[in-house]
């Protein structure tokens, strides 16, 4: 039996989706606890044939929708919460609290209460059941596995076959970008201390100044990322903070605080990046007569699609789609996502979808966390087609 034509349905609900996704941007919130956010979503699927549930630890909201026809269950993901960055881009409806969506949450949410609409409308032909997983804290604080802790994979009565999210990202309009294997890095965070003895800033023999050894850590940390890691398993470690303290200029300080983010694209050369990046800061401060205290932190692993799914997925893409609006990514993305943590348990696949308005010069666009990037909404209608068609398709297989 062929599938239903999700696109034809998703042109009726556009208008809904595109007012649900403005109010969100308009009122964004951060972290675990998103009050405001929750209660949108809630009146968005209060008319849908949904079994709802919210979190506990969190607002998160999980729904189930329950086919007429026996099958598997199939999860879909919708992340909610923003990021702490002044908006800047001018929109009639930019947010004004501090705050913005700055990543796209605001089109994920949507698109998915988009897929509940389309899936829901087709309940009598739909195998299986379909959890919709709208998630606070993707970004940096771990929601997703709170909500695995929680109990998400089962809340249907049984654990789901496979997983599907799309992530919306400046780029070609309305095109769909996917691949299998490793598509998004995992993310860690390194932490270094180097204590000295500070002094006069006339006097820096009678001290153990840290600032040049700081320094030196930082060249040293970039070399041993490019010489410890095989170019096709790449690294990228970027020291984002480096602080003496609000100290007087002829003050030698106690201390240098650096701060990194690590990204990194298997378990070898995590195991690698857990053993040196300490080893060579000590070394360094060791030659300087210092010491330095150095914290590794694991925040997400490395996001890995299912072959088997992700094939599925391209075909039914192209299906719905076109062959012009797929492509398979070259490499996989050096960002980083927690959707992993929910393909470790459930075989999967995580989308891209290209959202820059038309007449956008792709060559200086605005990326993803800047104040200033403006993605086009009006492809929720497809994004909400898309999550509805993989899911139809997989829970009918």
């Amino acid at each position: 039996m062929p599938l239903p034509d999700f696109t034809a349905d998703a042109g009726a609900i556009l208008p809904e989706l595109v007012t649900l996704r403005r109010a969100l941007h308009a009122d964004p919130e951060l972290g675990l606890d998103l009050p405001r956010t929750q209660r949108r979503v809630l009146d968005a699927l209060a008319a849908l044939p949904l079994e709802i549930t919210t979190g506990t630890a969190t607002t998160s909201v999980v729904a189930v929708l329950r086919g007429a026809l026996p099958g598997p269950t199939v999860l879909l993901r919708g992340d909610m919460d923003a990021l702490p960055i002044d908006e800047a881009t001018g929109l009639d409806y930019a947010a004004t609290n501090g705050s913005m969506h700055a990543c796209g949450h605001d089109l994920h949410t949507s698109g998915l209460v988009g897929a509940a609409m389309l899936l829901s409308r087709r309940r009598e032909e739909l195998h299986g059941s379909v959890v919709f997983m709208f998630q606070p804290g993707e970004e940096g604080h771990g929601g997703a596995r709170i909500m695995l802790d929680e109990g998400l994979l089962e809340v249907a009565g049984e654990r789901p076959v496979a997983a599907y999210a799309i992530h919306v990202a400046p780029g070609p309009r309305g095109v769909f970008a996917t691949r299998t294997g490793a598509v998004a890095a995992g993310s860690n965070q390194l932490f270094v201390t180097v204590a000295g003895r500070g002094g006069h800033g006339s006097q820096p023999h009678q001290t153990l100044d840290p600032v040049p050894a700081a320094a030196e850590i930082v060249l040293a940390l970039q070399s041993f990322v490019t010489r410890s890691f095989d170019a096709f398993d790449p690294v990228v470690l970027s020291v984002t903070r480096l602080s003496t303290g609000e100290g007087a200029v002829n003050v030698i300080p106690e201390k240098v605080e650096i701060a990194a983010t690590v990204r990194n694209m298997s378990p070898a050369s995590l195991a690698i990046l857990q053993e040196g990046l300490p080893r060579v800061v000590a070394g360094v401060a060791a030659a300087h007569g210092l010491t330095a205290d150095v914290r590794f932190e694991t925040m997400y692993p490395v996001t890995v699609n299912d072959a088997r799914e992700t094939e599925a997925v391209l075909t039914e893409l192209r299906r719905t789609f076109g062959e012009q609006r797929v492509m398979v990514m070259p490499s996989p993305m050096m960002g980083s996502e927690d959707f992993a943590f929910v393909l470790a348990e459930v075989p999967g696949t995580f989308i891209a979808l290209m959202t820059s308005p038309a007449g956008t010069d792709l060559r200086t666009v605005e990326w993803n966390h800047s104040p200033r990037v403006v993605f086009d909404d009006g492809v929720l209608g497809d994004q909400a087609a898309a999550l509805a068609t993989v899911a139809f398709a997989r829970t009918s297989a």
